[in-house]
């Protein structure tokens, strides 16, 4: 690791709220929420409430009833990304987005030209604010774990830094669900132990961590704990899969409806993937039911595809195996996903070279719809039916 902190973590504030927050000063100060069936995100004043993403819309409005509420607009999002990321750029050329709202930047090589990372983290700042008009919160700290930490902690509008010499003093205090890859279930084993902090987490030996969450689980917490993180900045990593989900509310759903949702599912995920020119092997089919339990069925492939038909064929396969589960618990939230990625030009013809017309056909409507609009054409099936919304992401 680098002897001071010089890795910034950036990650704009609420930010689909605060994005509409920016584009109407009547809603300024004031409780907002992003969505009406389910939060998308809130403003800070509605968080102050109780207001989480992906809360319930009902339940929202019951914990903030003067919460103004407005549908999402997935394009001015994008755009506003955009900006941010240009931004980010002329920052530093050592940029790694993780989503379309926070990156991890490394300004390490930059202190003759730019000033010490503190410097350029207040300069950030100033100029997200100024060029884009939305505040955002950045953490420095000497690794990607720790920084990202910090933002989390300063977070909202703030910037802290971690000194080298305080990294452990700073961590160890924290609850431990602030160690990445700490969700519910593994907290509630660590609480349920008398484990509460991180720095009772350092505590303990690394076999000790193994025995009680898992080889991998336990040896990552434990090299967490100990601020262990050696993973540099990488420019232009793409990602390991491409997936989609929809949550579906506790209306029961015939076995037609969920079909049709996971032909939109398949359709947006493919085309994203022809459009990166990426190909996959692993389609993935993710199941979260009425009690909220979850089920994650797998198949793959012969060979990698980015065929529509191909893809949907296998998740029905993996959705007619879960047939069960399904009727007994009652469905919530469906995800497709395809992962094993690889690019488009590395795929091995097989005997017979039958040509593949399929991937024509896909090739024809991609065309079409990038002309035209997404629901310039579309399935029969799907005419009619709210496929969701299309979550903004960065370009892979």
């Amino acid at each position: 690791m680098p002897g001071e902190a010089t890795i910034l973590h950036a990650d704009l504030d609420a930010f689909y709220a605060s994005v509409e927050q920016r584009d109407d000063p009547r809603l300024r100060g004031r409780p907002v929420i992003v969505g009406a069936g389910v939060v998308l995100a809130a403003s800070y004043e509605a968080k102050a409430y109780g207001v989480r993403t992906a809360m319930s819309g009902g339940q929202a409005r019951m914990l903030c009833p003067q919460a103004i509420v407005v549908p999402p607009r997935m394009s001015a999002y994008s755009e506003a990304s955009r900006a941010v990321f240009e931004v980010f750029r002329q920052t530093t050329p050592l940029v790694e987005g993780l989503s379309i709202d926070e990156a991890f930047l490394d300004v390490g090589g930059l202190r003759r030209i730019s000033g010490p990372p503190v410097d350029i983290a207040v300069r950030l700042r100033q100029d997200v604010l100024s060029q884009v008009g939305l505040a955002i919160t950045v953490g420095v700290a000497r690794t990607k774990f720790l920084a990202k930490v910090a933002s989390g902690v300063a977070k909202p509008d703030g910037l802290l830094v971690v000194q080298p010499d305080g990294e452990l003093a700073f961590l160890h205090p924290l609850p431990v669900e602030r160690l990445w890859g700490v969700g519910q279930l593994t907290a509630k084993k660590l609480r349920d132990r008398g484990i509460t902090t991180v720095g009772q987490v350092a505590e303990l030996p690394e076999s000790t961590l193994v025995s009680m969450l898992g080889r991998a689980a336990g040896r990552h917490l434990h090299a967490l704990a100990h601020n262990r993180d050696p993973r540099p900045v990488q420019v232009g990593r793409r990602r390991r899969s491409v997936g989609a989900q929809r949550a579906l509310g506790r209306r029961p759903r015939s076995p037609h409806e969920i079909d049709a949702i996971l032909i939109g599912l398949v359709e947006r995920v493919t085309s994203r993937m022809r459009a990166a020119g990426r190909t996959g092997r692993t389609v993935v089919l993710r199941l979260r039911f009425d009690d909220f339990s979850r089920a994650t069925r797998s198949h793959t492939l012969a060979r990698a595809s980015a065929q529509t038909n191909e893809i949907l064929a296998a998740v029905r396969g993996l959705r007619t195996a879960a047939n069960p589960l399904i009727e007994s618990r009652g469905l919530t939230l469906v995800g497709v996903a395809v992962s094993n990625l690889d690019d488009d030009g590395a795929v091995q013809l097989e005997l017979p070279l039958d040509g593949h017309r399929d991937a024509a056909l896909d090739a024809a409507l991609d065309a079409v719809r990038e002309r035209f609009d997404s629901g310039a054409v579309t399935r029969a099936v799907l005419l009619g039916r709210d496929q969701g919304l299309t979550v903004p992401m960065l370009p892979d």
